[in-house]
């Protein structure tokens, strides 16, 4: 039997960020944007050595839309429902995740299903484009969903790439 558990919340986005954080008595957001991968580039998600995970929103300040589910086997990316998809590995020293905003809130997530070890991270994305040109807004536009599942270290992924922000976020300082 297949455990996959999903909590969805509106996610209040400033500097159009959002941090996957290691649940530790020293657990932190990321400071400053992570290094993204200099071989495979998938920008929109990038993870820190502390156990963090640095996630890009399309909108600058406002409410997005965000799913996270944990699953304890990989749960299939959702083609037809986003425009952009890309994966990455994750180390959890703690087993346990929250989803922090900008200004510090932050929202409880399943348990991951593996205890402490190595993840991967799916980052779906829909709308980018048309937050980025809005900026600013309480009204959702954009959405995403944050698929996490125990996995062995491996090279970060594009599933799909149809976005100007995903491509923006891709292209080397």
């Amino acid at each position: 039997m297949s455990d996959i558990q999903t909590a969805s919340f509106d996610l209040r986005v400033h500097y159009g960020q959002a941090y996957l954080v290691n649940d530790s008595e020293d657990a932190e957001s990321p400071d400053g944007i992570p290094d993204d991968h200099p071989v495979h580039p998938v920008g929109i998600i990038r993870v820190d050595d502390a156990g963090s995970a640095f996630l890009v929103t399309g909108l600058h300040t406002g409410t997005v839309a965000f799913s996270v589910t944990v699953a304890d086997h990989d749960p299939g990316a959702d083609i037809d429902g986003y425009e952009d998809i890309v994966e990455i590995s994750f180390e959890s020293e703690s087993g346990q995740v929250s989803l922090h905003e900008w200004d510090g809130d932050t929202h409880e997530l399943p348990d991951l299903s593996a205890g402490p070890g190595c993840y991967r991270l799916r980052y779906h994305a829909q709308n980018m484009d048309q937050a980025a040109d809005v900026d600013t807004s309480d009204d959702i536009i954009d959405r995403y969903l944050l698929q996490i599942w125990p996995q062995d270290v491996s090279e970060p992924h594009v599933v799909q790439s149809t976005s100007e922000r995903l491509a923006y976020w891709r292209t080397p300082d």
